[in-house]
């Protein structure tokens, strides 16, 4: 009886095993989805060296409005980015004390000519009593200065109501040209002094490319060969750049020289604000490339760059050298065409399949 339990245990339990055998085998393992990967394809000549710095798309003729008043703002009638044309009123300030101003110079103007009339017709009646003896030449003086008096009271009045109505003109911020508000300063309710920037105004026409340069690379700068400008939104777009201006005084925080690139004939596609990489290929010896502090990924002692080739990272050693403003310097391991990982390096091993 004993033996016959025993047995009928022993098969319940080898057809459960068997049954969770099977589920097991079953089971799917889980497919690990390939990781998003920012790259950087290098870029060298063979007679010296390419470094990239990342810049933003500026205009080549920005403007910074104020008012030429002071007042409340009554009105503003644009946002950030909105496309203006030359004569669109912008903003316009609270105007009712130099509308008064105005109303006043206006009666002290009539005024005075009032006065002007009556000296006129006053020194005409004295100069015909002169002119039959009736009167001294005294009085006939005292008459045509009390005239000219009365003149330059108008001229006087005249000048502080065209003065008076200029500054009501200026109450209103008038585009002087076509372009994009690329800044916005001040809101309605608010009151500004004259001169204070409430605008920026980048006006149509060239665009550029601004960047940070170091110092020990101001010199690459201005012997470039050749400078290539690409842009993240716009992966198949590269521009021919030329140096416009290198700023000639650094920096305060960054201890970098602003430069400006210019841009020879940029497609439709390229906005303002776009984020930039500006390649550089200077004329010298050495062979050298900066890429991205955050491109280096250290093993022990050899520092080394995530190379992707056909989707593939593989991990290839490198030599460095100086390093600055968010950028190291590479002398030897990186060849042209190279495409190096910029991001996410400490989550890649070796023969990993990546997505650009």
């Amino acid at each position: 009886m004993m033996s016959k339990a025993l047995t009928r245990y022993a098969g319940v339990s080898m057809l459960i095993l068997a049954i969770l055998l099977a589920g097991c085998a079953r089971t799917e393992p889980v497919k690990e989805e390939a990781p998003l990967v920012r790259t950087q394809k290098m870029q060298l000549n063979g007679n010296g060296q390419s470094s990239g710095y990342p810049g933003e798309v500026r205009g080549r003729y920005e403007t910074q409005l104020a008012f030429q008043v002071s007042g409340k703002i009554s009105k503003r009638n644009v946002e950030l980015g909105s496309v203006v044309n030359a004569g669109d009123v912008l903003m316009e300030i609270d105007a009712k004390d130099i509308q008064q101003t105005v109303n006043i110079t206006s009666a002290q103007m009539a005024s005075a000519e009032s006065q002007l009339n009556l000296a006129q017709s006053n020194l005409e009646r004295y100069r015909k009593l002169f002119e039959q003896g009736a009167v001294s030449r005294a009085q006939l003086d005292q008459y045509e200065n009390a005239y000219e008096v009365a003149a330059a009271a108008v001229r006087q009045t005249a000048a502080q109501y065209t003065q008076g109505a200029n500054q009501l003109g200026y109450s209103a911020l008038v585009a002087d040209s076509t372009g994009v508000i690329a800044a916005v300063n001040a809101e309605a309710g608010q009151v500004v002094s004259a001169g204070q920037v409430v605008l920026t105004l980048v006006k149509d026409g060239e665009r550029e490319i601004e960047i940070s340069i170091p110092e020990n690379r101001i010199e690459d700068l201005h012997n470039a060969q050749q400078i290539r400008v690409t842009f993240w939104a716009l992966p198949d777009v590269i521009v021919e750049g030329k140096v416009r201006e290198i700023s000639p005084v650094a920096d305060k925080i960054t201890r970098t020289y602003k430069a400006r690139i210019s841009l020879q004939n940029p497609p439709a596609g390229v906005n303002l604000g776009m984020t930039a990489n500006v390649a550089i290929a200077s004329a010298g010896s050495r062979q050298a490339v900066y890429i991205p502090l955050a491109a280096i990924y250290q093993t022990g002692d050899t520092p080394g760059v995530w190379v992707v080739a056909n989707e593939t990272v593989s991990l290839r050693p490198v030599k460095v050298g100086a390093f600055g403003d968010g950028q190291i310097q590479v002398l030897e391991g990186l060849q042209d065409g190279d495409v190096i990982v910029t991001a996410g390096v400490q989550k890649l091993r070796e023969g990993q399949k990546v997505r650009l």
